[in-house]
Parts: C-alpha cells; sequence; structure tokens
C-alpha cells in the first residue's frame, strides 16, 4: 500500500463553487465552440495552414488540460465552511484578519485555499507565508513574519468570520 503525501485541497464553499462554474463553463459552453470551429475549419482542406484549425486545436488541448485540472481538483476538495468554525477568537482557515505592521500600514486578508486565492482582493491562499504565520493567532498578539526584506513584526487587530 502506497502511502499519499498529498495534501487535501481547502476550499471554502464560494471558492467550490466558483471552481465548479468554471468546470462548467468550460464543458457545456467554450468547448463545443471550438468543437463546431475545428470541425468546420478540418473540411476546408489543408489543414497545415489553416489558422482556425491549428488554433483551434490548440484551443481544445488547453480547456482539457484545465478540465482534468479542475476536475481532479473538485475531486479531492475538502470544503471548510469558515463560518461553522467554533474558535472565532483565533486565525483559522477562512478567517478575515486585520493587522498592522511595525511602520503602523494596516492591511486585511482573507486566508483561502490555493485554488481560490486571489492577492488583488485581499485573499491570501492558507500556505503563503504571511497565511502560516498569522495562523492561531488571536487579537492582541504579535507574531512575527520573516518576509524577504527581513523580520516584521506584526499585530493582530481583528478577526472575523462569515455570518
Amino acid at each position: 500500500m502506497a502511502i499519499s503525501n498529498k495534501l487535501p485541497t481547502h476550499l471554502t464553499p464560494q471558492g467550490f463553487h466558483r471552481l465548479q462554474e468554471e468546470l462548467n463553463t468550460l464543458l457545456y459552453k467554450e468547448r463545443p465552440k471550438i468543437v463546431e470551429i475545428v470541425s468546420w475549419a478540418a473540411g476546408n482542406g489543408d489543414r497545415s495552414e489553416n489558422g482556425d484549425y491549428i488554433y483551434g486545436k490548440r484551443r481544445l488541448r488547453e480547456i482539457d488540460r484545465r478540465v482534468r485540472f479542475l476536475s481532479k481538483r473538485l475531486d479531492d476538495a475538502v470544503v471548510v465552511d469558515p463560518k461553522d468554525q467554533p474558535q472565532k477568537n483565533k486565525v483559522y482557515f477562512g478567517a478575515t484578519v486585520t493587522y498592522v505592521t511595525e511602520d503602523d500600514q494596516e492591511y486585511t486578508v482573507t486566508i483561502v485555499g490555493v485554488d481560490e486565492a486571489i492577492t488583488e482582493n485581499g485573499q491570501i491562499s492558507l500556505i503563503s507565508p504571511i497565511a502560516r504565520t498569522l495562523m492561531n493567532a488571536k487579537v492582541g498578539d504579535e507574531v512575527k513574519f520573516q518576509s524577504p526584506a527581513g523580520e516584521k513584526f506584526l499585530e493582530i487587530l481583528e478577526i472575523s468570520y462569515p455570518s
């Protein structure tokens, strides 16, 4: 029996839904359109110089690759609803955390799954260095963060979970 080192894919319900929507869009909207274009282009003769055919086949491979990835991720997903977190006074998966740095810069981040993190929206992956630093901290705690620029201290100002 082989032992797997693979960690489960943790997702919030919103992240799971977003990945499922992307998969359905690829399977039932985008892919059929591209298949139709490739079929039409294949009927036009010489495929070696047919841009529609070449691009269509390439796009089909990209779609199929993404479909396989999303299917696997969704099959392996562990959906964790942050509002069910019993200890809302500590930072865990799904928490929205406001912290301040030594130079009085205030940040608010939400800790989400790897596949749903969008840093521009303040959503950070649970395996990111900042998320790992914040985990298990409480309001008022000062935690040490090892950044590329050196060691920094962060103070936790607020922790919230969706209601």
